[in-house]
Order: structure tokens, then sequence, then C-alpha cells
């Protein structure tokens, strides 16, 4: 739980976290160590330095170090865990949901668990997904759009075989698709984050919510006006975030602009632990006074009660957590590390 320095309790929901595996035994060839050392490259280049890790653990974190960084050391009262798979690049994959379920099914009252597909895999990811609901009762997925497989180096939310995979997700009640839309990781293909294919998803799948972590950047200015037309596409501030501490102005325009076109209803926190902690990016966002000259002539406000929605309420309102009954659970059950 996240108090205010004048006390005030905020319900903390870090909608995008990994418990991933990157170390040199997982990793299949050169691409599985190019993937993690950039992802450490974000991590050592906008952290503070009391914030930065050991390449070591950096690459393979244990599920305490993740426990405690989120919710004893640092201010989550709940974490939505998202699968990434690069099978092309881990042995074993890299943040599975297998992996994931393990750790949640020691913490079921603080840990989501969002699956993953590749709807290149035709009819095999169809029954993935079926397979995925049955066994984890799922919510929610996580789409990678530049992952490759085999030949092909990404695709496209619009596909074919996309939209047939859309389709069983809308039938099964797995209605939130969180999109990584933002920065490159090499040796992924810029290109094939761009987010012009939200727009088309979101117009033809109106039931499903679509999460586009890290906000389309670099490509800001066409996610938010598309996210301005479409009333279920959303904008997670993950890797956007960690900028309040070494160009915070810049994070202030990005938030601004946010702000401006999709609304404080629209935005969730999420951390992207393990490449940050969540403590001081929420001390940093709660803290946060937009500067004049940014909001001017904009008309908009970054409130306490924005901060509060963006913190948590508006996760808690897509994956139909009452938070008040929440709260009494997570007050009944204290942190602490579970015994093994």
């Amino acid at each position: 739980m996240f108090k205010t320095p004048d006390g005030k309790e905020i319900f903390v929901i870090d909608g995008h976290v990994h418990f991933w595996d990157g170390s040199p035994e997982n990793q299949a060839n050169i691409h599985g160590k190019q993937f993690i050392d950039c992802f450490y490259a974000y991590h050592t280049g906008f952290s503070p330095k009391e914030e930065l890790w050991p390449k070591e653990k950096f690459e393979k974190y244990s599920e305490d170090d993740l426990y405690t960084d989120l919710f004893i050391d640092g201010p989550d009262d709940m974490a939505i865990i998202q699968s990434t798979y690069l099978k092309d690049f881990y042995k074993n994959g890299f943040n599975t949901i297998e992996r994931n379920a393990e750790v949640a099914k020691r913490y079921p009252e603080r840990f989501i668990v969002n699956g993953s597909f590749d709807p290149r895999d035709g009819e095999k990811a169809l029954e993935y997904i079926h397979w995925m609901k049955e066994t984890y009762d799922i919510q929610g997925v996580k789409m990678y759009t530049a992952e490759w497989n085999g030949a092909s180096k990404g695709w496209r939310l619009d596909d074919p075989d996309a939209y047939r995979c859309f389709e069983l997700c809308e039938k099964l009640g797995i209605r939130n698709i969180h999109v990584h839309k933002g920065p490159t990781i090499k040796p992924l293909s810029k290109d094939a984050f761009d987010v012009s294919d939200v727009d088309y998803a979101a117009t033809d799948f109106e039931n499903l919510n679509w999460i586009i972590e890290h906000c389309g950047l670099p490509r800001l200015d066409d996610f938010t006006w598309i996210a301005t037309q479409e009333s279920n596409v959303y904008g997670g501030i993950a890797v956007a975030l960690p900028l309040i501490y070494n160009r915070p102005r810049h994070f202030a325009e990005i938030m601004t602009e946010l702000l401006f076109w999709i609304g404080e209803d629209k935005i969730l926190f999420g951390s992207d632990y393990g490449i940050w902690t969540p403590r001081w990016l929420v001390e940093r966002l709660w803290a946060l006074q937009l500067p004049e000259d940014v909001v001017a002539g904009r008309g908009v406000e970054l409130t306490d009660q924005a901060k509060e929605k963006i913190l948590g309420l508006n996760a808690a309102r897509l994956y139909g957590i009452d938070v008040e009954s929440k709260k009494k659970q997570l007050s009944g059950a204290p942190v602490q590390i579970a015994a093994e």
C-alpha cells in the first residue's frame, strides 16, 4: 500500500510486471543475449544509481526478489504479470505463463497472470487460447507483434489469423488485450511495433479493451489520435514513466498529451519490473507537478484524483476488482515471503 505524504492510502495495481529468465543458461542464441542486454541498457540508462542491479540478478531474479520489490519494499497492492515467450531466443521461453503462474500460486491474492499467443501458429494458437482459459482462467493476454517466429519477424493485429484469435478471446471472456507498442528491443524491428494496426483491431473488436503498453512511444502522436476516437483503447505508461528521473520535462510533456487527448480514466500505471522497481516510480509520479508552461492552453491538470486512477483504479475497473473488498482481504494477509 502506498501512503501519500499526508497519510492517504492509495491502492496500487502494477499493470506491467514480468518474471523472466534471461540468463545465459536459457539463451538459445546470440539474440537472447542481445535482447536481455538491451533491457539492461534501459535499466542502467533510466534508473537512479541507488536502484541499479548487478547484471547477474537482472538476467534472472528470484520469486522472493519479485515479491519483495513489489509488495514489501515496494508500494504495489496487486500486480499483473504479462507473459512474453520469445522461444526463438530462449530455450525455455523468456517469461511464460507457466513460469508466471508458479509464483502467482504462492500469492494468489496479489497477482493476476495474463497469457500470450502467436496467431501465426494458426489452429494451434486457437487451441492454446482454449487451454490457457481452461487452465488459468485468464482475463487478459499480452501481444508482442515484433516477436520472431521462424522466418517471420513480426505480425499485425489486423492480420486474418489474429482476428480469428481475437474472436475467440471475445467469446471466452478474455477481454483485456495488452499490446507492446513502444520502443524496440534489439534484435526486434521497430516497424513491427507500429501503432497503425491498433486502429483496425479496436474498431472491429469494440468489446475488447486494448491496453497499449508504453503508449506507442516513440509514436505518441499517432497513438493519441487513435485512442481518442476509440473508446476501448487505453495507454499504459510503463517505459514512459522512468523518464521522470532523468528527462522529467519530457515525461511531463508525455503526460500532458495523454491527459489532453485520452483523459485520466484511460491511463494505466506499470513499472515494467524487473527493468525498474516500482517504489521510486510511484513516489515520483505522486510528487509530480506539471510545469505551467507545458500545460498552458491545454486545460489539463494532473490532480491527486487523476493520479489515484492511474495508479490503480483504472486497472481495477478493467479487471473487475472491488478495491474496498480487496483492501480488506489484503489487510488480513500482511505481506510476507511464503515458506518454501
